[in-house]
């Protein structure tokens, strides 16, 4: 059944989480995206909102074509999807390229979107990882592997749609997942959504900023209010 828009998505997936309500968890958007769905998810669970700056490498030729994936941090992780690479023929000096030019995406992202806000601390708590949607893998497998260096007690994947066979790769990553969609003959995530346009910087920082200020306030308000 298709989402009516990443809002509907996030408000069905977060009563799919429904069990983990009350308990010491993070919400942690992929952005650009993820934000609205985890936001929505974030305000059901009473739930603080961060974000995973995780970029997607893309095949020179075929950028939508994930060849693996870099996540931030002191010592950037990357996950190559090797079978994509040799398929491709991409050199390493291309990979290595395009890895240098999605870091320097992350930088620019980490600075107009966190800025001096407060992160929270993901230690000990049940970190749950929210898309729009997934595709390959590549890069929630590098977000995945880059938060289990910041020491959560546990990992939860939870995304609107993707195909049965990520999925249950993604099973090995996750401590859990949750998928609400799992179509057989999977497309592209925005076919199963009838509003799925592209989301700019500024609707990143009012979503983040609205979630905040619910946290602050103590009030779990929806983010559309």
């Amino acid at each position: 059944m298709p989402f009516a828009d990443r809002s509907e998505a996030g408000k069905r997936l977060g009563k799919a989480l429904d069990r983990y309500r009350g308990k010491n968890v993070i919400v942690l958007a992929l952005p650009r995206g993820g934000v609205p769905v985890a936001a929505e998810v974030a305000s059901y669970l009473k739930a603080p909102l961060d974000l995973l700056l995780v970029r997607k490498i893309g095949v020179p030729a075929q950028p939508e074509l994930a060849m693996g994936a870099i996540i931030d941090g002191e010592d950037p992780i990357v996950v190559r999807n090797e079978d994509v690479i040799r398929l491709a023929w991409v050199s390493a000096a291309e990979f290595d390229k395009s890895c240098e030019r999605e870091l320097a995406e992350i930088e620019r992202r980490r600075r107009l979107y966190v800025g001096d806000r407060h992160r929270v601390d993901v230690e000990g708590r049940i970190a749950i990882i929210v898309d729009d949607g997934i595709a390959t893998g590549a890069t929630v497998r590098a977000a995945i592997r880059g938060l289990r260096r910041r020491k959560p007690g546990s990992i939860v994947l939870a995304v609107p749609v993707a195909p049965p066979e990520t999925i249950e790769a993604l099973r090995k990553e996750a401590d859990d997942v949750i998928c609400l969609e799992e179509p057989e003959f999977f497309q592209a995530i925005g076919l199963y959504y009838r509003d799925f346009r592209q989301l700019r910087d500024q609707d990143v920082i009012a979503l983040m900023d609205a979630a905040q200020a619910r946290v602050a306030a103590g009030r779990p308000s929806t983010v559309n209010e």
